[in-house]
């Protein structure tokens, strides 16, 4: 029977992810000769070449892909073991990560915790981490968090073994005018009512991709007057006259904290940002990490309004 060596397994997978092996080393924490050497291993024990030389660079042979498809489907069974004896050595407790986006953190992580906390049974131990919504699925794929709060453009596909993928929420998004703006309080707003305005948002990223497709959708590309990421950054740029934003409506602190800024519903588009969880497959079934990502649902649902009915 060929022997299986799972340590050397991972650094195969994690050379294809990442596509060279000085990369593949930094991101296991290893030498690239060290990463040579485990994969030079591999080939020799199971009896075929994983990898060719194509020019300064390495590739994956033919056999390498066959190997990584079954490889997939024993890092899941793993985590489902794991998740397994993690909740039968402390009942449904235990640590589990999360890793989540800025507005995520209070609007869903804080009270999925809290809500753990008042359950007549114990609750895991969670760890938060602050994460842009594309780092997340880095750090879960490392093995660094268990469970990675996201954004579903930055979603891995269905297709992809490593992951399970949950929808949590479709957050709305609204738009941020400076109170004495002209369309503050006009009756049925709508986002091309705003195609001439200028628009605040970041340089890149998902917020970026995320108001540029809004506007699209909406018929117009807007123009881009200021740059700025963090919610009060953007929103002090609002209330001072300097442009009009789109904001989730998961940000509410930081929508509460301006007097200044007038927040308007767009029912007629009804523009959302998909929020989702994801877990490395087969974590899922783990009590702790099931508990979690109960919490997190529970909490979400309240979020998502129902579907804005169109009068004739």
């Amino acid at each position: 029977m060929t022997e299986w060596d799972v340590r050397k397994l991972r650094v195969l997978r994690t050379l294809h992810e990442r596509g060279t092996v000085t990369a593949a080393a930094e991101a296991l924490r290893m030498t690239p000769s060290a990463v040579s050497q485990q994969l030079s291993g591999l080939s020799r024990q199971l009896g075929v070449p994983l990898l060719e030389a194509r020019g300064r660079r390495v590739r994956l042979t033919d056999a390498a892909h066959l190997v990584l498809r079954h490889a997939d489907a024993v890092f899941a069974e793993l985590e489902r073991a794991d998740a397994e004896l993690a909740g039968y050595r402390s009942g449904e407790a235990g640590e589990v990560r999360v890793a989540a986006f800025a507005t995520a953190v209070p609007a869903l992580v804080v009270p999925a915790v809290q809500r753990l906390r008042a359950a007549e049974r114990p609750g895991p131990d969670i760890r938060v981490r602050e994460a842009e919504a594309a780092q997340a699925y880095e750090l879960l794929a490392a093995g660094d968090v268990d469970v990675a709060l996201s954004l579903a453009a930055h979603a891995p596909t269905a297709r992809d073994p490593r992951f399970t993928v949950l929808p949590l929420l479709a957050d709305p998004l609204d738009v941020a005018l400076p109170t004495g703006h002209p369309l503050a309080a006009a009756p049925g707003l709508r986002l091309a009512d705003l195609a001439a305005e200028p628009w605040i948002f970041g340089g890149s990223g998902p917020w970026s991709e995320i108001t540029t497709a809004a506007c699209e959708a909406a018929g117009f590309v807007p123009e881009q007057a200021h740059s700025a990421s963090g919610w009060t950054a953007i929103l002090a740029l609002v209330e001072a006259g300097m442009g009009v934003a789109l904001v989730p409506r998961m940000a509410s602190a930081e929508r509460q904290a301006r007097d200044g800024v007038v927040m308007r519903a767009l029912d007629a588009d009804r523009p959302r940002r998909h929020v989702v969880a994801a877990v490395r497959r087969g974590a899922e079934s783990g009590p702790a990490v099931a508990r979690v990502l109960d919490a997190l649902r529970t909490v979400a649902a309240p979020h998502t309004p129902p579907p804005t009915v169109q009068e004739d």
